[in-house]
């Protein structure tokens, strides 16, 4: 079954519905550069309403340490997910299970650095160039997802209800990741969106099976 993680939650009910609704993680963003960044106080209650089961994810990008630390220590999320210029052994020294996000925008150029993030516990291929903020918008070609790395592989960028189901379909990911797709303006998620766009997940899914 492919997972599903919800980003860039910036309110409570956004948060609750997409648990309702299946998703397997919802994410809170603290990269500067997000529209939809959130405080410490904000993730904290995000956090704390999420049921038992749902993963959390806290997402930054070439924040520093001391901003790290402090999200771990007082959100206290699941996961932490890092989407700049951070190697392998800094993600690493937080101590905390953490995805890597690798800009695909280059295509196949940018294959060799999935190789780069031994520690990570999975890998998110996303859809923007190197450099620039998740959360664009922008897809890849999704039949550059290698099939030969034994990290979980998530797919995200550009992904929304019409187009999903041909991603996992192509890219056989472990997990597929959707922000800007569910959403009815950046932060603000749109609930029929939601609601279809895990629809269509679960359907490819039986499809497959």
């Amino acid at each position: 079954m492919t997972r599903i993680k919800c980003c860039g939650m910036t309110r409570i009910e956004d948060a609750l519905l997409a648990a309702q609704l299946g998703a397997d993680a919802i994410g809170v963003v603290f990269a500067a550069r997000s529209p939809r960044k959130v405080s410490v106080a904000q993730a904290q209650a995000i956090v704390r309403a999420v049921p038992p089961f749902v993963v959390t994810v806290a997402l930054f990008m070439d924040d520093d340490a001391a901003m790290v630390d402090e999200v771990v220590r007082t959100v206290r999320p699941s996961l932490l997910q890092f989407h700049g210029g951070e190697s392998d052994d800094w993600c690493a020294g937080f101590g905390h299970p953490f995805l890597k996000a690798v800009a695909m925008g280059e295509g196949e150029a940018a294959l060799p650095r999935l190789r780069r993030y031994p520690h990570a516990s999975g890998l998110l291929l996303d859809g923007h160039g190197l450099g620039e903020a998740g959360g664009s918008g922008k897809a890849f070609d999704w039949s550059l997802m290698p099939r030969d790395l034994a990290q979980p592989l998530v797919l995200a960028g550009g992904l929304h209800a019409g187009n999903v189901a041909e991603a996992v379909r192509i890219a056989r990911p472990w997990g597929v990741d959707v922000a800007s797709g569910i959403e009815a303006s950046p932060g603000i998620k749109d609930a029929a969106r939601m609601e279809a766009f895990i629809a269509a997940v679960r359907a490819a899914d039986a499809r497959a099976a």
